[in-house]
């Protein structure tokens, strides 16, 4: 293939195939019919607590669910078939469908349709449309160059996504950051560590100052956390990251010492100033923060009178794609190597994730009294979300967490919230919950969605990265030392 050739393909790589807009196309209809029916009968958004909770027996689809897609990926047999999102998307409605079908014969066809919109309309659809704009905007901002991989410079990429992280997400951020440290250390040998301190830092730990910066906490945000108050966790978030950038620091610096004399020439005679493009997306990006922070459905927009009638907020956040999609050069996106399976990967496994977790949060507002009675400390709230976020997504992980801490409250109080729902939640169980999810995310590949996104970039630049288990030796001598210290000196 020629250069003109190859840069077509690359150039139209990241397009929507007629495949992809016939399923878009399918799920707005289903979408519209949701609203419509949502709407039609508003009755029905008191019913889903109102009624009888689902049985234990309805939980095995959530479980089985999230053991698949931590499974799948890693047996031989499955993992290539397991790389298509159709395969994904089967899965996710596989199990989405025992679910609902669980209440249908259980309870009727009222309570299935009261869970089936509280779950796609009140939850996937907010979800999924903050994630695909922050994931498309940030696509079309190319960062590139190839700076002298001094120890120093590393460290300054990794402090950079750090802060980054929690304004434009993980996912953004990752997105951003991590070609051009790949470029910059191109001309290294021993690079696999960088690889996984950025996810540490950059993927996990850097998204917990906003909700906009990591998905539980978005989660967390639309349940009627105030936007703003996730800045509580700066001093938390201040402590791991420079204990983490210190050892990067010196890692890197013994790392350094080892490349060869042939390799430390090349790095420092290749050189290529960094360059930004696609800057007028960041006024965008901020666009998506205010959607996020001042248009709340149900309530007056502020400094007027107008009521945001429901799902203005996705609207104006996909007006917002659209304008990023419309003013940024197909050669941006393509130097980027953009595409959207990564997104569609996400969609593809939460529209299961969401519908099959409605049994498990229906069970848990009923038993969290019982629960409490063992989960009774901040510290516990941390390690057992924090560990469960580990191997399964932090985000449903967080959810299922957050619902206890707000069945062991009753009544408001000091440093209790009240919810959306009328509900309250205390702040030091809330706190425990938000760093156990984000932090523990970073603890292997599948805690959290950037991490296997820059695994794969950094294998297809040539690196070699551990396995699945090599990553958790990484992982475990690392941050759970840094993760007993927050235990002691915080929680």
């Amino acid at each position: 293939m020629n250069r003109e050739s190859t840069r077509a393909a690359a150039t139209s790589s990241h397009r929507l195939t007629a495949g992809h807009w016939a399923g878009i196309v399918l799920a707005a209809v289903a979408l519209a019919w949701l609203v419509y029916h949502s709407l039609a009968h508003p009755a029905h958004a008191g019913a889903h607590s109102a009624s009888a909770p689902a049985g234990m027996w309805s939980v095995i689809p959530f479980v089985g669910l999230l053991l698949g897609i931590a499974v799948l990926p890693l047996v031989p047999a499955t993992a290539h078939w397991w790389e298509h999102n159709s395969n994904k998307l089967l899965v996710g409605s596989a199990f989405g469908g025992a679910t609902l079908a669980y209440y249908l014969l259980a309870f009727d066809l009222h309570k299935t349709m009261v869970v089936l919109e509280h779950a796609v309309l009140a939850e996937y659809l907010p979800f999924m449309t903050f994630l695909f704009a922050l994931y498309v905007i940030s696509g079309g901002i190319c960062l590139k160059g190839d700076l002298p991989a001094h120890p120093a410079t590393n460290t300054a990429f990794l402090a950079l996504g750090a802060g980054l992280a929690s304004f434009i997400g993980t996912t953004g951020a990752s997105m951003v950051l991590i070609r051009p440290l790949l470029q910059t250390n191109s001309e290294r040998t021993h690079v696999k560590h960088t690889v996984i301190f950025f996810i540490f830092l950059v993927s996990n730990v850097g998204g917990c100052l906003l909700p906009i910066g990591d998905p539980p906490l978005f989660l967390g945000y639309l349940r009627g956390v105030p936007f703003l108050w996730t800045l509580n966790l700066w001093v938390e978030w201040a402590f791991l990251c420079i204990v983490l950038l210190i050892i990067y620091y010196i890692w890197d610096t013994q790392a350094y010492r080892h490349e060869t004399r042939s390799d430390i020439t090349r790095d420092e005679t290749r050189r290529v100033p960094l360059t930004l493009r696609g800057t007028y997306n960041l006024p965008l990006l901020l666009g998506v923060v205010l959607c996020v922070a001042l248009v709340k459905p149900g309530e007056p927009l502020p400094g007027t009178s107008f009521t945001v009638f429901p799902f203005l907020r996705e609207l104006l956040m996909l007006a917002i794609v659209g304008c990023s999609l419309k003013l940024t050069p197909h050669t941006i996106r393509a130097d980027n190597q953009f595409n959207y399976h990564a997104i569609f990967e996400v969609a593809a496994l939460f529209i299961g994730i969401f519908v099959c977790m409605q049994p498990p949060l229906e069970i848990l507002r009923g038993s969290g009294d019982e629960i409490g009675k063992v989960l009774d400390e901040p510290w516990k709230f941390f390690w057992v979300t924090g560990g469960l976020s580990s191997f399964l997504d932090n985000a449903p992980t967080y959810l299922v967490f957050f619902q206890i801490a707000n069945s062991m409250t009753h009544e408001a109080g000091p440093g209790i919230f009240q919810l959306l729902d009328g509900n309250y939640i205390r702040q030091d169980l809330l706190v425990a919950i938000s760093l156990g999810a984000v932090f523990m995310g970073a603890s292997t590949y599948i805690g959290n969605g950037p991490n296997f996104m820059v695994k794969s970039i950094a294998e297809k630049s040539g690196v070699k990265m551990p396995s699945f288990f090599g990553y958790m030796l990484y992982s475990m001598a690392i941050l759970i030392p840094m993760f007993l210290a927050i235990t002691l000196i915080f929680l």
